[in-house]
């Protein structure tokens, strides 16, 4: 199983649509908490980045507009906000920018992906089936 990741304020800043120096003015107010990685440089733990992601959706007004194309496929990436499993399947939560996607698999494949909060993951969608991936470091 992997070790909980963190992410670099660039990274951080793409997952949750934003600039940059808006990831780094929330770091430099305390209104996100960061730590150094082996770099010595700033980072973000994945499950702070992940309730952090769920607020700032919680709290940023979804702006609709009219769809002019439509694709078969549709992938979401995002951090894994919640994670819950019983003997037999797993729901597993995603937060990909101001979406919330909710997929259930069993709970064989959610240990086999080490889904906990705070992990990136990618939502495939298709249909009305979602598959879970791990993206590369």
């Amino acid at each position: 199983m992997r070790g909980m990741p963190t992410f670099r304020i660039r990274q951080a800043a793409e997952l949750l649509g934003v600039s940059d120096d808006t990831v780094r003015r929330w770091a430099d107010t305390g209104r996100l908490t960061t730590t150094n990685d082996p770099s010595n440089r700033r980072a973000i733990d994945g499950a702070v980045l992940a309730a952090f992601a769920e607020e700032l959706a919680a709290t940023t007004p979804v702006r609709h507009r009219r769809t002019v194309a439509q694709s078969a496929r549709n992938h979401f990436t995002g951090l894994v906000t919640n994670v819950i499993k019983d003997t037999v399947m797993a729901q597993v939560e995603i937060q990909a920018g101001p979406f919330r996607v909710v997929s259930l698999m069993s709970r064989e494949a959610a240990d086999e992906l080490g889904l906990a909060p705070g992990v990136l993951a990618v939502a495939s969608v298709k249909s009305t089936n979602v598959v879970v991936e791990i993206p590369e470091d």
